[in-house]
């Protein structure tokens, strides 16, 4: 069974970058879409951007140009490259299949925007 470890993620500046990672223990060749999803302090979780395995990517309009989510199949590994970033993008990041499957949520990694 695949597991997801999220990493890469800490304290920024607001207006700069991070890039965070979605490392897969088993191949992720066959979910149709994966996607990187995010919780900030007493909000629901929401999908910030998904891509599918054909290399389709969609964001959410709340990070639409400023983040990109790049996935290397021969790694197993998805991205979520996060540019021009500001305060309201500070929560815990996680990533998923989409639709998401219960056992594949991790710890995810923390993403605070602040000066």
């Amino acid at each position: 069974q695949v597991q997801l470890v999220e990493s890469g993620g800490g304290l920024v500046q607001p207006g700069g970058s991070l890039r965070l990672s979605c490392a897969a223990s088993g191949s992720i060749g066959s979910i149709v879409a994966m996607g990187w999803y995010r919780q900030a302090p007493g909000k629901q979780r929401e999908l910030a951007a998904w891509i599918t395995s054909g290399g389709n990517a969609v964001n959410a309009d709340s990070v639409k140009g400023r983040f990109t989510i790049p996935r290397d199949n021969a790694k197993n590994t998805v991205y979520l490259q996060m540019n021009s970033l500001k305060p309201e993008d500070t929560a815990v990041y996680y990533c998923n299949s989409l639709p998401t499957i219960k056992n594949y949520w991790g710890q995810g990694t923390q993403v605070t925007v602040s000066s």
